[in-house]
């Protein structure tokens, strides 16, 4: 579906980055994969994308909370790839507290590379995508993009903005062949949220299972998680053809979340 397409995915050396590489790669797009971690485990899935698909897969590090590593990253992404057709914009942090209690080092953190990273890595990506007349720009929000939860107001403002930003890319780019739209999961098991499973579990003494079950029930009435996967075939969809109407939109994962 996707051959001969070329995607950037941030924050693609795990979790729901990784699995979104994968679905893209699977369908035969060129990708460069992005993030931090063990150098030896980086590149055995950087050489497995390109064994399991046959594909082109390049890994190129870059620090997004900084401005400008942020727009050279997509620079360089572009010029490795021969350009770009998809732009997924995955990576992010997270950190709970209260309002008064919320480290500013923290805040900082997230709004740069959950929002600001978003913001600088459209804004290097669009003039190409224009110039082809084709364009994917796929923002992966959050159910707390659309509602808030306490404790995260950081992640809420960022991932809120988002989707703002999202609506306004769509908008401005409409008729152009270039498209913007965001992806909002809910509970994933991720690492981040595997912290907070934990939590929970040493909070009230239960087992990581049960802990997981009060998860899910408090605010994902399926009382399962999405997948990466799952979130991958999203991204893959929204790249297609059969998407190209689609912009401006939220697509929510999230097992009826958002629907209450």
């Amino acid at each position: 579906m996707l051959k001969g397409k070329k995607a950037v995915v941030t924050g693609s050396t795990s979790g729901i980055g990784l699995a979104i590489a994968q679905e893209l790669a699977r369908q035969g797009a060129d990708l460069v994969i992005n993030g931090f971690g063990d150098a030896d485990a980086i590149e055995r899935e950087r050489a497995g994308l390109e064994k399991d698909f046959g594909i082109k897969a390049v890994y190129l590090n870059a620090d997004l909370m900084d401005e400008q590593a942020a727009r050279d990253f997509i620079a360089q992404s572009s010029q490795a790839l021969g350009g770009i057709d998809i732009l997924v914009n995955n990576a992010g942090i997270q950190h709970t507290d209260l309002i008064e209690d919320f480290p500013v080092d923290k805040w900082n953190a997230i709004i740069a590379l959950n929002l600001s990273a978003v913001f600088h890595c459209s804004a290097a990506a669009l003039p190409g995508m224009k110039r082809q007349k084709f364009g994917r720009i796929i923002n992966i929000a959050s159910a707390h993009g659309l509602v808030a939860s306490a404790n995260k107001s950081a992640y809420v403002a960022a991932k809120h903005g988002v989707v703002g930003l999202t609506k306004v890319t769509a908008l401005e780019n409409a008729g152009t062949g270039v498209t913007c739209n965001a992806i909002c999961p809910g509970w994933v098991r991720t690492p981040l949220v595997e912290k907070q499973i934990q939590a929970i579990a040493q909070q009230k003494g239960l087992s990581i299972e049960d802990a997981a079950r009060e998860l899910l029930a408090e605010k994902q009435p399926s009382l399962e998680f999405v997948t990466p996967q799952q979130l991958g075939q999203a991204a893959v969809f929204i790249a297609s053809d059969a998407a190209a109407q689609m912009t401006g939109t939220t697509l929510s994962i999230d097992g009826g979340w958002t629907a209450r």
